[in-house]
C-alpha cells in the first residue's frame, strides 16, 4: 500500500470484524482516492445529485481538461452559431441542515464511545470508534458553498468546451459572451470560476486575474429564469410547503427497505437503534459522498455501506428529486416553460440574424443554476420518464429506471443546445439543424432518438411549451369559486 502525503494508509473492502482491523491498522484514518478504489468507485454510482462529474464521465479522470468530441458531434458543411448552455453549479460543501445532522450522529457515536470506550467484544477497536475519532471538520458557515474542486470542475468544463468549439469561443467572440447567474454564491462562484477557464484558453500558461479585473463584466443575476421555482406559487404551495407532497419520499424511509439498513447500521456502528433514523442514515452516507468529492478521500464513513445499500439510499434520493423536481407533480417542470422559452428566444435571435446575413449578436449564452433548474427542464422536454411512477412501494421494479439523478444532474451538469448552420442545404428549412449535449455527450431527442434535428422541427415538437405555456398562468393557485352553487 502506498502512503499519500497528510494522510494515512488505505483500507479494502472487508467483512466487519477484518474491517475493524483494517482500520485499526491505519489509525483509522484516511486515504487519497484512487481512480480503482474498490470501494469508493462501487458506491460513486449511487450518490444522486451529490455524485461527481467525474463519475458520469470517467474519461475525465485521465484528462479532465482535454476535450472528448462525441462521434455524434455535427461536422463537415455544418457549422455551429451559436451556443446556449445550462449548468450546474461546481461540486460544494454540505449545507447548514446537513452538517447538523452529521454533528448530531457524530454526537452519538462520541457519547456511546464514553460509555464503552470504544472497544468491541473481540477488544478490537470498531468502526463507530473509528468514525468517533474522526475529524469533524465540516463547519456552519460552508452552507453549500462552492469548494476549490467545484472551481476547478468550472474551470475544466471551460476548457473543454472552448476547444470543442473552438470558432464559438474565439477571442473575438470573447467580449458577446453572455453569462446569467442565480444569485446563490456556489453558482455565481461557478460562472466566476468559468471565466478563469476561459482565460487560461486565451492565455495558456498564465494565472487567470480576479474576474473583478477581467474586461469582461461580471454576469447578470436573473433568478426568475435560474430559480423558477421560488417565483411560482402553485409550485410553492401545493409542493414546497405542502406537508404531503413528498408522501412516498417519507413512506419510503419507514419502509422495509430503509428499515432493514437501519437495523444494519445501529449494529454495526453499535448504538441503539431508536436513536438513529432515515435521515441521520442517509446523511452519514452523503458524509462519504462529500469527503469524496471535495478532497478526494475515502473516510470510514464509506465502509458504513455496501452496494445493496447505496442503491436503497439512492432511490429514496431520486424519490425526492422525481416528486418535487420532476414528474411527480405536473407544476414541477410546468414552472420551467420560461425558462425553455428564454432559451428558444436566443435561437430564433440567431437564426434571424444569420438569415440576413449579420453576425450572431451572442454566439455564446452561459446560465448557471442548480439539479432543481435542470431536472424540471429535462422533465417538461420528456427525458428520463418511465412507464410508472417512482413510488415508495415499487423500489424492486424501478431497478433499472431511467430517473436516477446522479447520472442526469450531477455536479457541473449541463445541458447544451448547438446551433448550426449548414452550407449546403437543399431547402431553407435544411439550413438550420440542433443538437442537444448532456453533460458533453449528445442527447438523442426524447421524441424520435435522432441525434439531430431540423431547427423548425424541434420548434414544431415543442410548439405547445413554446406558445402556450406562460408561466404566469401556470403558477396562478386556483381560486374557490364561492358563486358556482348560486348559478
Amino acid at each position: 500500500m502506498r502512503r499519500a502525503p497528510g494522510c494515512l494508509l488505505r483500507t479494502s473492502v472487508a467483512p466487519a470484524a477484518a474491517l475493524a482491523a483494517a482500520l485499526l491498522s491505519s489509525l483509522a484514518r484516511c486515504s487519497v482516492l484512487e481512480p480503482r478504489d474498490p470501494v469508493a468507485s462501487s458506491l460513486s454510482p449511487y450518490f444522486g445529485t451529490k455524485t461527481r462529474y467525474e463519475d458520469v464521465n470517467p474519461v475525465l479522470l485521465s484528462g479532465p481538461e482535454a476535450p472528448w468530441r462525441d462521434p455524434e458531434l455535427l461536422e463537415g458543411t455544418c457549422t455551429p452559431v451559436q451556443l446556449v448552455a445550462l449548468i450546474r453549479h461546481g461540486t460544494r460543501y454540505p449545507t447548514a441542515k446537513q452538517i447538523r445532522k452529521l454533528r448530531q450522529l457524530h454526537g452519538l457515536l462520541q457519547a456511546r464511545g464514553s460509555r464503552d470506550g470504544g472497544a468491541s467484544s473481540t477488544g478490537s477497536r470498531d468502526l463507530g470508534a473509528a468514525l468517533a475519532d474522526w475529524p469533524l471538520w465540516y463547519a456552519d458557515w460552508m452552507d453549500g458553498q462552492l469548494v476549490e474542486k467545484g472551481r476547478q470542475d468550472m474551470r475544466q468544463l471551460a476548457l473543454r468546451l472552448a476547444s470543442l468549439f473552438p470558432a464559438l469561443f474565439s477571442r473575438e467572440n470573447y467580449g458577446r459572451l453572455r453569462l446569467i447567474t442565480s444569485s446563490k454564491h456556489r453558482c455565481m462562484d461557478s460562472s466566476a470560476a468559468f471565466l478563469q477557464g476561459l482565460w487560461q484558453h486565451y492565455h495558456p500558461g498564465l494565472p487567470p486575474p480576479d474576474v473583478a479585473d477581467m474586461e469582461f463584466g461580471p454576469p447578470t443575476v436573473n433568478d426568475k429564469l435560474m430559480r423558477f421555482f421560488d417565483h411560482c406559487k402553485k409550485f410553492l404551495t401545493e409542493v414546497e410547503k405542502n406537508a404531503t407532497a413528498l408522501y412516498h419520499v417519507e413512506a419510503f424511509k419507514t419502509g422495509p427497505e430503509m428499515q432493514n439498513i437501519l437495523k444494519k447500521v445501529a449494529a454495526t456502528l453499535q448504538v441503539p437503534v431508536n436513536d438513529l433514523n432515515a435521515d441521520l442514515i442517509q446523511v452519514a452516507f452523503f458524509t462519504c459522498s462529500f469527503d469524496l468529492a471535495i478532497k478526494g478521500v475515502k473516510s470510514p464513513w464509506c465502509d458504513v455501506f455496501d452496494i445493496d445499500d447505496a442503491k436503497v439510499l439512492e432511490y429514496l434520493n431520486d424519490l425526492k428529486q422525481y416528486w418535487k423536481r420532476g414528474y411527480g407533480y405536473t407544476i414541477n417542470s410546468r414552472s420551467s416553460c420560461t425558462l425553455f422559452q428564454d432559451i428558444f428566444q436566443h435561437l430564433d435571435k440567431a437564426v434571424e440574424q444569420k438569415q440576413r446575413s449579420q453576425p450572431v449578436s451572442s454566439p455564446v449564452i452561459l446560465q448557471f443554476g442548480h439539479a432543481e433548474t435542470l431536472l424540471p427542464l429535462l422533465s417538461l422536454m420528456g427525458y428520463f420518464k418511465d412507464k410508472e411512477p417512482l413510488t415508495a412501494y415499487n423500489y424492486k421494479k424501478q431497478m433499472h429506471r431511467k430517473f436516477r439523478s446522479g447520472l442526469i444532474v450531477p455536479y457541473a451538469s449541463n445541458l447544451i443546445f448547438v446551433l448550426y448552420h449548414c452550407e449546403n442545404a437543399k431547402t431553407p428549412k435544411e439550413q438550420f439543424r440542433v443538437q442537444m449535449l448532456l453533460n458533453e455527450k449528445v442527447l438523442p431527442l426524447a421524441y424520435s432518438q435522432e441525434t439531430v434535428s431540423f431547427y423548425e422541427d424541434l420548434k414544431n415538437h415543442y410548439k405547445d411549451i413554446l406558445q402556450s405555456c406562460q408561466t404566469s398562468e401556470e403558477c396562478e393557485l386556483a381560486r374557490a369559486n364561492s358563486t358556482s352553487d348560486e348559478l
